[in-house]
């Protein structure tokens, strides 16, 4: 939830508060496991790309159930059109629409 809520935030342009958001989630990360997944929820919504895309890929390595659901996540829209969006639906065997 604190994913989607820095990815809101980042939507709304509280970048401060969206970064705030990745601060935390990433001390919470030394001490359990997070999914890389939510972080490139937040640099998503961040308009942060190359972020969002190199921590999806972290989330493939991790074999992270929730990269099942960045075809019909609204939260990666913005990078939809990007041919790396598709190139990492292919990687999982997903249709692009």
């Amino acid at each position: 939830m604190r994913a989607q809520l820095g990815h809101a935030l980042a939507l709304s342009g509280k970048t401060t508060e969206a970064l705030q958001i990745l601060s935390e989630l990433q001390e919470l990360s030394a001490i359990q496991y997070l999914s890389p997944y939510n972080m490139a929820v937040v640099y998503a919504g961040l308009g942060e790309n190359d972020e969002a895309f190199r921590w999806l890929d972290k989330a493939f390595e991790d074999r992270s159930a929730m990269v099942i659901y960045i075809r019909t996540q609204h939260t990666f829209d913005p990078i939809r059109d990007d041919p790396r969006f598709t190139d990492r639906l292919k990687r999982l065997g997903l249709p692009k629409s």
